[in-house]
């Protein structure tokens, strides 16, 4: 009896792999588990070369995905300085904070391509002024803008 059986698996499984990966299992969990339930394939010829013809549809989805973060990193760069308004106390100190979801919003509007607010990194603001703030836009692109905060 075999020791290891190879198998292409059809979705992510905790601690085993993810969607199209060529994993070594025991032969018990694959003809109990993995194969009756859909979640894996029995290697062959065929379903390597699907699994191949997968794998660079989604390298060639992930360069375009990758294009689009850089093109609208030169974008940013272009636009320079993004603007938010906040009210303003004493001494230039701002009443509450400047949070992700504004900057968000400033960019929204000036861009009209909406960003995920979960994706910026907001330095402390105290005040009004000018910052610096990161924002990620790929996992292998980032853009820094510039961020002026002003009273209304």
């Amino acid at each position: 009896m075999a020791k290891r059986v190879k198998i292409v698996l059809n979705e992510d499984i905790v601690n085993l792999g993810k969607d199209g990966d060529l994993v070594e299992v025991a032969p018990g969990f694959a003809r109990n588990f993995l194969l009756p339930y859909g979640k894996a394939l029995a290697v062959t010829p065929a379903v390597l070369k699907q699994v191949e013809h997968r794998r660079a549809k989604q390298a060639k989805l992930e360069a375009a995905k990758k294009q689009e973060a850089l093109d609208f990193q030169t974008a940013l760069i272009t636009i320079g300085r993004f603007t938010v308004k906040k009210q303003v106390g004493e001494d230039g100190v701002l009443f509450g904070t400047v949070t992700n979801g504004d900057i968000a919003e400033a960019i929204k509007e000036a861009t009209k391509k909406e960003i995920d607010r979960r994706e910026i990194l907001v330095p402390e603001i105290n005040g009004i002024g000018n910052y610096k703030v990161q924002i990620k836009l790929h996992s292998e692109v980032t853009a820094e803008i510039n961020l002026e905060v002003i009273s209304y």
